[in-house]
């Protein structure tokens, strides 16, 4: 069957491929508590989340779209930043974080809560959830990626099997 364009393959468009990386080695632990309103929160406590990643890219003249080691290694960086930590959401509107000595202050509903530096990140995000990890760590792979020939790309944060949060960047 030939198509419009006279040929059996596709017409000249831009074919894309869609890649998944959905590997065991992205994951990461942490401590954190969400916040459901200015008086209501959960108790500090932690999971171990995984990371997945969906990539549309051009397909190459070489037979495929992206480098499969670029990106597992960058999900395995991103990773590996909050691995072990205890994650604050520094742009919350319902808490107030300052540094005081070695330590976090962070002002909640009138309760104080004291974090060691080395052992807290910071992040600017609104609040400590699946749906905001999903957010911060695509806008850091998506500028990561700066450069390169990406048409889509989709970032998975699961706290558990079956329930995740994804973000997607298409520029178009």
């Amino acid at each position: 069957m030939t198509s419009s364009c006279g040929s059996v393959t596709l017409c000249p468009m831009e074919e894309l491929t869609t890649l998944y990386i959905d590997k065991e080695s992205h994951k990461f632990s942490v401590a954190h508590y969400t916040i459901f309103s200015a008086t209501e929160r959960e108790r500090l406590h932690g999971h171990n989340y995984s990371v997945s990643a969906k990539i549309v890219a051009p397909m190459g003249d070489n037979g495929f779209a992206a480098d499969y080691n670029v990106y597992k290694t960058r999900l395995a960086r991103l990773c590996d930043e909050l691995d072990e930590y205890m994650l604050l959401a520094g742009e919350s509107p319902y808490q107030m974080i300052s540094e005081s000595d070695d330590f976090y202050r962070v002002v909640y509903n009138g309760q104080e809560m004291l974090f060691l530096q080395a052992d807290t990140l910071v992040l600017p995000i609104r609040n400590a959830t699946v749906e905001e990890f999903s957010r911060y760590l695509l806008g850091r792979l998506v500028e990561d990626s700066a450069g390169d020939d990406l048409r889509e790309v989709q970032l998975c944060v699961a706290s558990g099997p079956g329930q995740k949060g994804c973000t997607t960047w298409d520029p178009r």
